[in-house]
């Protein structure tokens, strides 16, 4: 069973999540907050594997919680959604740990594919958001040393690009001639050298430091 908590401010559009995540038998919203400083104090209660974090709520916001809650010594997946899909939102939003960004509007299908993909261990988000945040990086990126990033042999290094592209471990696996098995490790090694919580934050490093860029 995943467990789900919902975080927005309003409270038409939570229930109309829970009605959408209650008829799903693998799912179970285990929790409702209405801002962000009540989704980071709930969380630490209720423990879910994922919360469904809106951007947009008063006090503290969707990306401030979500960096608070990929801060815990064992931290929910975080899946980010919003009306607004600003490039600063989304940039920040997947700096700040969240593991899928969704438009609000997102198909049912998107969203409950979305809460599984995350709560396996996995990371995605809107492709449309994703080009537009390729040639933001392409635009503001300088080249530079990350933390860690000169510990990454060069085999890991070469996942890393190859990650930033969006391959999956399989297409990777099949890229690199060897096992999926083996790219796992390689991905969960470069992630622990570079203190990063998952494969987004990785697409993140690389085109930030110039590791990868667009077509390259």
């Amino acid at each position: 069973m995943i467990r789900v908590l919902l975080a927005d401010d309003q409270g038409l559009v939570r229930a109309g999540f829970r009605m959408i995540l209650t008829s799903e038998p693998d799912l179970e919203v285990v929790g409702e907050a209405s801002d962000g400083l009540e989704a980071t104090r709930l969380a630490e209660a209720v423990r879910p594997d994922v919360v469904l974090m809106d951007i947009r709520m008063p006090g503290i916001d969707g990306i401030e919680a979500t960096r608070r809650l990929t801060r815990a010594q064992e931290p929910p997946r975080v899946i980010v959604l919003t009306t607004f899909d600003g490039d600063d939102y989304v940039y920040e939003a997947l700096r700040g740990g969240a593991s899928a960004f969704l438009l609000k509007d997102a198909p049912e299908h998107q969203l409950l594919a979305a809460i599984r993909v995350v709560a396996d261990g996995g990371s995605l988000f809107a492709p449309s958001v994703t080009r537009r945040l390729i040639e933001r990086f392409a635009d503001v990126a300088r080249p530079c040393l990350a933390p860690g990033l000169d510990e990454l042999t060069a085999r890991e290094l070469e996942v890393l690009r190859l990650v930033a592209r969006g391959l999956s471990n399989a297409e990777i696996a099949e890229h690199l001639v060897v096992s999926e098995h083996t790219t796992k490790t390689h991905v969960a090694s470069l992630l622990q050298k570079l203190g990063l919580r998952n494969r987004v934050q990785a697409v993140v490093l690389a085109y930030e430091t110039g590791i990868v860029r667009p077509g390259g």
